[in-house]
């Protein structure tokens, strides 16, 4: 498993997830840039993503849903708020409805990915900086660090097929 570590900080209203992977930092930001790589590990197995918008750039958003092993969908959305290729991401992450609409009662996360080369391989650091105690509990509650963990697991086989490719 990928994944080095997984850190919540209260005091920063924060939850950081750190992994590494034997690919380079361009292919890893890959992951990122390209929707169909990302829907084969954005969310954890059980839920798979699928996105349906996805503009890649500073102003540009996405919109996707989460299935789960029930049908049940979830929908989410981002903005994307810095983008430098192919170090550094930076995005506003929320819910959505069914017809994809921002829920504003479920407030918005911030993400910040940074990619450091390490020798050829690559550590990968998501931080995610919660509104309020009470969001950040929220999303503790509703799984949200055991579905990146998980969701994160899944990276070097997508890693490993389009390299194949």
């Amino acid at each position: 498993m990928p994944v080095i570590s997984s850190t919540k900080n209260l005091e920063a209203l924060s939850f950081t997830l750190v992994a590494e992977f034997d690919a380079g930092v361009d292919r890893v930001w890959q992951i990122w840039e390209d929707p169909r790589q990302l829907e084969r590990w954005w969310g954890p197995p059980t839920w798979p993503a699928t996105f349906e918008e996805f503009d890649f750039q500073p102003g540009g958003k996405a919109g996707y849903y989460m299935t789960g092993p029930d049908g049940e969908k979830a929908g989410g959305w981002w903005r994307f708020t810095a983008i430098e290729a192919p170090r550094r991401l930076e995005f506003d992450d929320g819910f959505a409805d069914e017809a994809g609409a921002p829920n504003e009662a479920m407030g918005i996360t911030h993400a910040a990915v940074d990619l450091e080369d390490l020798g050829g391989r690559t550590r990968m650091t998501v931080r995610s900086t919660f509104e309020s105690e009470e969001q950040m509990e929220q999303m503790v509650q509703m799984g949200m660090e055991e579905g990146m963990r998980e969701a994160a697991g899944q990276i070097d086989a997508v890693l490993a097929q389009h390299v194949r490719a």
